[in-house]
């Protein structure tokens, strides 16, 4: 049948199937995400090699900024390669890392093993991942995007307390870090199997994009070039920076921030990391759907501004309990917010063809926070001896965040903005 719209046809072939993109991608995930587990290995790894926080910090560090500014390198391979080849080498990379960190003598060691071969793994395959969703899940983006981040930090709430109550006591950090990494290349090996791209032109059945609603596609395409040149490009990556650095921040230091509190049983600090963890899982899945409800910079906008009061009243809560779990959960679900809902920004905002590498760079925000936040933590706690600044801080870098994410619009397509200019020239 001709097609004289020129528009793509609806193609449904594989629609039924589609659901299994995030079965693959919520296995990978739960692999991927255990980078924010490694606040259980800080106090082992002090107590055996005489490190210091700040130190310890650093390898956190390198993990999430060698993560980050490897997600352009994912995106450039994805978008001429499709997702297997980074989707496989993410997760040997990945495996690989956790397995060399059981050898670790020297923090040059675990800066190699954990920060640079893990993360580079981990920033292999996660970019991946919430690409082809994305492609998959037009009509709901935004809940598609934050089942899978949704999965990256529900890692931290199974494996994070496993390693830190269970396996750490019993065999000793070098053998935990060679069980994890054993596992995790059985999972990522066998959720980059079923990861695929969906069939030029895919659409849901019975969708049809509408740009009245309040997250609705581009319909532009644009490159990388052509994104670098919208100004919401820059307003959108300083407010992801901020906000990360914020987050991580004080995500990093939880649990040595509890033991300074006093709170230095096991099974509290356990549950109150699976409490964090559980209310990252929700914010991003909860405010994925929200945001394909009532927009993304209108959710991404309120949960930031959420944090920036939520952060102090942390360290105001001390030890009293109610107040202590609930500040928590609010921190975690606001910072579990901004990867769904920036990631479906990215791809609403810029298009799809180009997603991998536009969103490869657009996330290189969350590395430039992994570098600041997490060494500030530790170096204010060195200087101070608790983290009063640390947390007063992270408050008000959120604050800032909100400025610029209010400024932000969603851009306007070239062809768009040339037309506006020969109006108004033509007046």
């Amino acid at each position: 049948m001709p097609n004289p719209s020129n528009t793509p046809l609806e193609t449904t072939a594989g629609h039924d199937n589609r659901w299994w993109q995030i079965v693959g991608g919520v296995i990978m995930n739960l692999a991927f995400g255990n980078i924010y587990a490694w606040s259980v290995f800080v106090a082992p790894l002090e107590r055996q090699f005489g490190w210091r926080r700040a130190e310890t910090a650093t390898v956190f560090t390198i993990a999430i900024c060698m993560t980050a500014f490897t997600s352009w390198l994912s995106g450039w391979i994805y978008d001429r390669r499709g997702p297997s080849i980074c989707a496989f080498t993410g997760g040997i990379m990945l495996s690989l890392g956790f397995v060399l960190s059981s050898f670790t003598h020297t923090l040059r060691d675990l800066f190699l093993y954990f920060g640079v071969i893990g993360g580079v793994g981990t920033g292999l395959g996660c970019t991946v991942i919430i690409a082809v969703l994305t492609k998959w899940f037009p009509d709901k983006r935004g809940l598609a995007v934050g089942l899978i981040v949704g999965a990256f930090s529900a890692s931290s709430a199974i494996f994070g307390p496993l390693a830190g109550a269970v396996l750490i006591p019993r065999f000793g950090v070098a053998r935990t870090f060679e069980i994890l990494g054993v596992a995790f290349f059985a999972m990522t090996m066998s959720g980059a199997a079923i990861l695929k791209d969906p069939p030029p032109g895919y659409r849901p059945a019975g969708w049809m994009p509408a740009l009245s609603q309040k997250a609705a596609p581009s319909t532009y395409e644009f490159t990388l070039r052509q994104m670098l040149q919208t100004s919401s490009f820059y307003l959108m990556w300083i407010g992801y920076a901020l906000g990360c650095t914020a987050g991580l921040m004080v995500i990093s230091q939880l649990i040595p921030y509890l033991r300074s509190r006093g709170i230095d049983s096991r099974s509290e600090a356990t549950v109150i990391l699976i409490l964090g963890a559980v209310a990252s899982i929700l914010g991003r899945v909860l405010s994925g759907w929200m945001s394909d409800k009532l927009g993304r910079l209108y959710v991404l906008r309120l949960m930031v501004a959420v944090s920036a009061f939520a952060m102090p009243v942390l360290y105001a809560a001390g030890s009293e309990a109610v107040l202590l779990y609930s500040a928590i959960s609010v921190v975690y679900f606001c910072y579990g917010t901004q990867f769904s809902v920036n990631a479906a920004t990215c791809a609403d905002f810029w298009g799809v063809k180009h997603v991998g590498l536009n969103y490869g760079v657009f996330i290189t925000a969350w590395g430039v926070g992994g570098i600041i936040g997490p060494r500030m933590g530790g170096v204010l706690y060195d200087r101070q001896h608790n983290y009063h600044s640390a947390f007063l801080c992270a408050g008000l870098l959120a604050a800032v965040a909100l400025l610029f994410e209010l400024l932000a619009r969603r851009p306007v397509a070239p062809i768009e903005s040339w037309l506006v200019a020969v109006a108004a020239h033509s007046k």
